[in-house]
């Protein structure tokens, strides 16, 4: 591999993370709703599930102290990338090639921005 199939490599894999991440989130949190309107529709205390809906809560917590860590990698990633030499590095194309449309998680649209 030359250098820049590597750096695309590692940049692909540093992306797929991020979104990894972020579909994470989306789901956790549609987990959430899930509970509450299950709860609502069987017309349950607010009392029931509700450490369980606190666990979920907190999963929602640390996928997001996960996602500000990718995000600091991503961050630092790219001060290493400048201070070795190797400039900006991107191939231009389209967002999303023909026919390709951005991943969707529910009505949650995931785009890296």
């Amino acid at each position: 591999m030359d250098k820049a199939q590597v750096i695309a490599s590692v940049a692909g894999d540093l992306n797929a993370t991020e979104q990894s991440v972020d579909e994470a989130i989306a789901r956790a949190t549609t987990l959430v709703q899930s509970m509450i309107g299950g709860r609502a529709a069987l017309g349950l205390s607010p009392v029931v599930g509700a450490e369980a809906q606190s666990r979920a809560l907190e999963a929602i917590a640390a996928l997001g102290a996960a996602r500000q860590a990718v995000v600091a990698c991503h961050t630092e990633m790219a001060k290493d990338h400048r201070r070795m030499g190797f400039g900006t590095y991107a191939e231009i194309a389209e967002k999303y090639p023909e026919g390709e449309k951005p991943r969707t998680i529910g009505e949650h649209r995931l785009r890296a921005v």
